[in-house]
């Protein structure tokens, strides 16, 4: 299946390279000057998943009407949080719902208690028939306290080690509370820097700059370990002008993008929506945030 994504932004280019003005953007201050010149085409663009938390209250009303609406927006795939709609016993009936809309299954959202050994092999068995590739870890409060990190990370190692031996991706998911300082990094460098380099990173952008840290950074800190990237806007603070969608807040999105492709061995950028300005529906903000996305993106490859 020809990605979605990669069409809409083939046609995007043409027109920027044809009729709109101002569809080039300046190099990111952050990138290094390999990166600035490193031309991206649209096969080296992962593809574009949401994280269907983002539309929780209109899932929950009615998950076939919204999740075909995800697909009009012309997403790749969606991260499951734990709504299944009318397939919560039928992962086989999801998958073939999803595929006739086009749609993967980019991962999934799981938390400790289903990954425990009496639970992880019908966990695994449940995720694989819908066709998930990897399962990430949303929060565990063990993950940002000096008494319990060690054993937390000891735990995730372990789930780790039996969804290695059964083929899927195996992650953690980071939020502001594991970015503050434990020994001489934070706790999120310590769960990075005691997992195999198969243990995914999954980096979620707006809470790494609600932390007021460099994503980008952190990308080049794991290279290849990246392999899935919340792509969120938020603010600590109100910031005149700006909004948390993408595209409109603070976030220099090109050069995370750019770190995505050229080390983060990123397979998927990951939509999230947690805050709806103007008014917006949860079905309204995601579709801004997603062409705001696409416009970083056909500027990207018009560099």
């Amino acid at each position: 299946m020809i990605n979605k994504t990669k069409k809409l932004v083939s046609a995007l280019t043409l027109l920027c390279a044809g009729t709109l003005v101002g569809c080039q953007t300046q190099p990111s201050q952050h990138a290094s000057s390999e990166l600035q010149v490193q031309q991206i085409s649209q096969a080296d663009i992962p593809a574009i998943s949401v994280q269907l938390w983002s539309v929780n209250d209109t899932l929950a009303k009615d998950f076939k009407g919204t999740v075909t609406a995800i697909a009009d927006m012309g997403f790749d795939a969606v991260e499951l949080a734990g709504d299944f709609g009318p397939y919560k016993n039928d992962p086989e009936g999801l998958k073939a719902f999803l595929d006739g809309l086009g749609l993967k299954v980019s991962g999934a959202h799981v938390k400790m208690p289903l990954l425990t050994d009496d639970k992880i092999a019908q966990t695994i068995a449940f995720y694989q028939k819908m066709g998930a590739p990897m399962l990430i870890v949303p929060a565990d409060r063990r993950a940002e306290k000096a008494d319990t990190i060690v054993g937390f990370v000891e735990d995730l190692n372990k789930v780790a080690k039996v969804m290695r031996e059964k083929g899927m991706g195996f992650g953690f998911h980071n939020h502001d509370r594991e970015l503050v300082p434990y020994k001489d990094s934070t706790f999120w460098d310590y769960i990075a820097e005691n997992t195999a380099q198969d243990f995914i990173l999954q980096l979620d952008v707006g809470w790494v700059t609600y932390a007021k840290k460099d994503p980008v950074k952190y990308i080049h800190k794991y290279p290849n370990r990246t392999v899935t990237t919340h792509y969120k806007a938020k603010f600590g603070k109100a910031s005149e002008g700006k909004k948390p969608l993408i595209g409109q807040d603070t976030t220099d999105w090109a050069a995370v993008l750019r770190a995505n492709i050229a080390v983060g061995g990123t397979q998927y950028l990951v939509v999230e929506q947690e805050e709806y300005p103007d008014g917006l529906s949860q079905l309204e903000a995601v579709a801004v945030s997603k062409k705001g996305l696409d416009k970083i993106i056909v500027d990207v490859i018009s560099q």
